[in-house]
């Protein structure tokens, strides 16, 4: 356990993930429990680097529906699951889809102010066996104060004003889903995913990745968030977001091992990333989704960086809006973002998400021979979270 107060360095070893397969009945993993397939990872991480579990000073994970078999600190039951000595601590965090960036940051802040040594930030989400919103139980998870404030609305109407307010046409995002989806089924086609992954079941690639999609297929689907409700309030919108271009429900883990530049020379592990610099940042609650845009500003200035100074981006594809918003906000080159395929084709598995980007960024870096990565994550709320890395 450190015991320094001094301000080091935190340092990414390894990261790894689960395929991720489909989030409903059926899906390859609809018959693991959550704390088994979070168990996965952490496993595998321990087997990939050699690290003896014992001296892990605490693993921080992120999950979002935290009720059923997701509740009850998921992270404690998937390190014991793993086969952690009863003596390393786990706690699980929820900052909605950036829950396990957020691990990430927290387990990097810890090593960087001396508390820890040896941290794994982590995350799960059973999509398949707690639904998206379980956790609200219908209930009006944000008070009649909140309520008297703002009129809020669910995600995919925010996608629908992004849409709108940057004109993005229905043809432009059913173009980037449909290139989202190439990518990806070119990269495991092409092994770039092999190294970064650990298999449950008989999955050997990502479940939602339609190779043979196209723009034209896309088109023929019908909005999804469109109904009388809707369409009164916001009698300007004309419609445009599709289950195409908007995410899939998945189940999937990842995990990343973060330590102090000193206990890895220490313990004989080659770092493969620093974790450079993070930001988090509020946005407005109705649009919600393009706290990316402020988050990316953010970060580059803590970093002293610019956007043509980074050379992967990984931005979650939680809607094609999303990505396609802020890149004209940004200015990033499109070829740097997202290389391999992102959620649109990949998957969302909520809470586990931010630790999947993450794991493909290191992965991505290297594969270009890039320096810096930067991952950005628009959360529930009008949250996003922000990191850039360094390359070691």
């Amino acid at each position: 356990m450190a015991t320094s107060s001094q301000v080091g360095s935190a340092v990414i070893v390894d990261a790894v993930r689960t395929p991720l397969a489909k989030g409903k009945p059926g899906g390859a993993y609809a018959e693991v429990h959550p704390v088994d397939l979070h168990s996965t990872v952490l496993a595998a991480l321990v087997e990939r680097t050699g690290i003896d579990p014992a001296v892990i000073d605490d693993v921080i994970s992120g999950a979002v529906g935290q009720v059923g078999e997701q509740s009850g600190n998921n992270a404690r039951w998937a390190l014991l699951a793993a086969g952690f000595p009863e003596s390393v601590p786990g706690v699980t965090v929820d900052r909605q889809c950036g829950s396990s960036q957020q691990a990430l940051h927290f387990a990097a802040q810890g090593v960087m102010a001396g508390a820890y040594d040896v941290v794994i930030a982590s995350g799960v989400e059973s999509m398949s066996r707690i639904p998206i919103g379980s956790q609200t139980l219908g209930k009006d998870f944000a008070g009649p104060k909140v309520g008297a404030r703002y009129s809020l609305v669910p995600q995919g109407i925010s996608a629908e004003l992004i849409a709108q307010r940057w004109n993005l046409s229905r043809a432009r995002l059913d173009e980037f889903a449909a290139e989202s989806h190439r990518r990806a089924a070119t990269a495991w086609k092409n092994g770039f995913f092999d190294s970064q992954v650990t298999f449950v079941n008989d999955l050997r690639t990502d479940e939602t990745i339609r190779p043979d999609t196209t723009a034209e297929v896309l088109s023929a689907l019908r909005p999804a968030f469109r109904n009388d409700h809707w369409v009164e309030r916001y009698p300007e919108l004309d419609w445009r977001i599709t289950a195409g271009n908007s995410s899939p429900v998945n189940d999937g883990a990842a995990a990343v091992l973060v330590t102090s530049e000193e206990a890895a020379a220490r313990l004989g592990l080659t770092p493969r990333a620093r974790v450079h610099s993070f930001a988090v940042v509020g946005d407005d609650p109705i649009l919600m989704l393009t706290g990316i845009i402020p988050a990316t500003h953010k970060v580059l200035a803590r970093a002293g960086l610019t956007v043509a100074d980074i050379d992967a981006f990984e931005v979650n594809e939680a809607f094609a809006p999303v990505v396609l918003a802020w890149q004209a906000e940004t200015g990033a080159d499109p070829a740097k973002v997202n290389i391999n395929g992102g959620a649109l084709a990949i998957g969302h598995p909520l809470g586990g998400s931010g630790a999947r980007l993450m794991t493909t960024l290191l992965n991505n870096l290297e594969q270009t021979g890039g320096r810096y990565g930067l991952q950005v994550m628009c959360e529930a709320g009008g949250l996003a979270n922000a990191t850039i890395i360094e390359r070691i």
